[in-house]
């Protein structure tokens, strides 16, 4: 699983998309006799439920249960939106999900930012959650525990605070402001830019800003993973992102994929995934 080399050629993802991905799960679909895992897919910044899709519908095929939202004020619920959504939102949306929905056993999977909103559902229902998993995502850690970078007084930056001046309403972080498109998918992937110019929405700051309060270690003392996206050519994630992933009780892996390696190359993502214990 550590192959830095391996690499799947992705298949046409818009129209007809679907069809051909669940026609390719084959090589993914559940075994006579193996374990249905139970997974929860959640995004990352400006994104919504809908980028976990193909992976989403590889892994149901395979036989797994998967719930993959859309967090409050973001992609298909971007109508409920306001300067009160924030980290501890997101963190309750997960969590409703988990209880109402009476699960066991989870394999929570957090993309980018959503690193600290999984870091929060497990300090709320360790005894549900069987792997964290951090896909090319923030590891909240001891004087990184929003994602804002915040002065040595607790403050947050300058550059923060000057990119505020930008924001929607002065609470909504625009993507295009900030980000070209390859920051998640490259040039080579024009249909995939073209599918996140359509669907990125506007995001919640205080999801940003917001810093994790933990009472029961977060992430520590659970089995965990990193996913770490090297394929990535733009502004890869950096170190400051990945913090103690790389040291000891972590599964490490590098996946030879961009950021957004969901879209890219789901039959990867979803076989990786599938084999998470």
């Amino acid at each position: 699983m550590r192959d830095k080399n391996a690499k799947l050629t992705r298949r046409q993802t818009l129209a007809g998309a679907g069809a051909a991905l669940v026609a390719s799960a084959a090589g993914s679909r559940a075994k006579a006799g193996e374990e249905s895992k139970t997974f929860i897919l959640v995004h990352g910044t400006w994104l919504g439920g809908w980028s976990w899709q193909f992976v989403r519908r590889i892994l149901e095929r395979a036989g797994h249960d998967v719930y993959a939202p859309s967090l409050t004020g973001c992609g298909d619920r971007i109508h409920m939106t306001s300067p009160d959504v924030g980290l501890d939102t997101h963190i309750q949306d997960i969590v409703n999900i988990i209880d109402f929905e009476n699960l066991e056993d989870v394999i929570l999977v957090g993309h980018s930012f959503a690193g600290t909103v999984i870091t929060g559902v497990a300090d709320q229902r360790r005894d549900r959650i069987r792997r964290i998993v951090f896909f090319d995502a923030l590891v909240p850690t001891e004087g990184r525990m929003s994602g804002v970078s915040r002065t040595p007084e607790g403050e947050l930056s300058e550059y923060f605070i000057k990119r505020m001046e930008k924001f929607v309403d002065g609470y909504q972080m625009d993507y295009f402001d900030s980000y070209p498109l390859k920051m998640v998918v490259p040039d080579s992937e024009p249909e995939l830019q073209a599918l996140l110019k359509e669907k990125i929405t506007l995001h919640p700051m205080r999801a940003w800003s917001d810093e994790l309060e933990l009472k029961n270690g977060g992430w520590e003392g659970l089995p965990r993973t990193y996913i770490h996206c090297v394929g990535q050519e733009y502004s890869m994630t950096s170190d400051f992102m990945v913090g103690p992933a790389r040291g000891p009780g972590w599964q490490f892996i590098e996946l030879d994929t961009p950021r957004g390696g969901m879209l890219t190359h789901p039959e990867l993502v979803a076989d990786i995934f599938a084999q998470l214990t």
